[in-house]
């Protein structure tokens, strides 16, 4: 378990992008037996986009994200209300009786986001910041797994969200020129070897999405490829 940690500190040490954080929180969320996650953020300068880096199934986070569900999300009130780890999903022992929680708890249930846990994140920059561990059905091999383990994942949900925050709100300056984030990203995870229909899925956005932002990134460049592109990506970090 050593080793996972330092991983995770060096993977967070080294500047991350999105696709270190995803690859950085994966791990972490499968030493732990947890094997969905998702970590979530909300600017108090820019609280209608929300930043999510997740595994959970991607029709669920695009429909989440587009249809702004952030508004309703009884998991989101509840971040709000308090800093303590939290259980929550259909026939958790808190779970809202309100009707509008309810039938938001059973659509993401159909999707496979059931139950889990949360970790609320304390953030005065943010409007919300939560860690969260998914799975389709409460078990007690789940519950004790996250019990045992509750204080160390709220101090590697903090040592996320320190880097995360910056990483997913900065602009990339390659080259003399600044790339959107979402054209960092997709260069990111392109220079990982993925395919625009890939980064797509990754990112919750639609595989036409992933390569006009690519292409973007490539005209703003000055360069003819995407692999030239990535190159100077690349070169940046270096």
């Amino acid at each position: 378990m050593g080793r996972i940690f330092q991983d995770f500190v060096d993977a967070l040490a080294s500047g991350p992008d999105r696709a270190d954080l995803y690859a950085a929180m994966r791990n972490i969320a499968q030493a732990f037996e947890l094997s969905s996650f998702a970590y979530i953020f909300a600017s108090a300068k820019s609280p209608e986009e929300v930043k999510l880096i997740s595994n959970y199934p991607e029709t669920w986070t695009s429909r989440y994200l587009a249809r702004g569900y952030d508004a309703q999300d009884p998991v989101i009130y509840r971040t709000k209300e308090t800093m303590d780890p939290f259980e929550w999903g259909l026939g958790a022992p808190h779970e809202p009786g309100k009707a509008r929680h309810s039938a938001f708890m059973e659509e993401a249930a159909s999707f496979g986001v059931a139950c889990g846990f949360t970790i609320p994140i304390s953030d005065p920059s943010c409007r919300f910041a939560a860690l969260s561990f998914a799975a389709e059905r409460h078990s007690p091999a789940l519950r004790a797994s996250f019990e045992r383990q509750k204080q160390v994942l709220q101090l590697l949900a903090i040592l996320f969200h320190a880097k995360a925050r910056v990483a997913l709100s900065a602009r990339a300056l390659v080259g003399g020129v600044y790339l959107s984030r979402r054209e960092s990203e997709c260069l990111s995870w392109a220079a990982k070897g993925k395919s625009a229909w890939e980064i797509g899925r990754i990112l919750s956005i639609s595989r036409r999405t992933a390569a006009f932002h690519l292409d973007n990134a490539k005209l703003k460049l000055g360069v003819r490829t995407i692999q030239q592109a990535v190159a100077l990506f690349a070169a940046r970090a270096s």
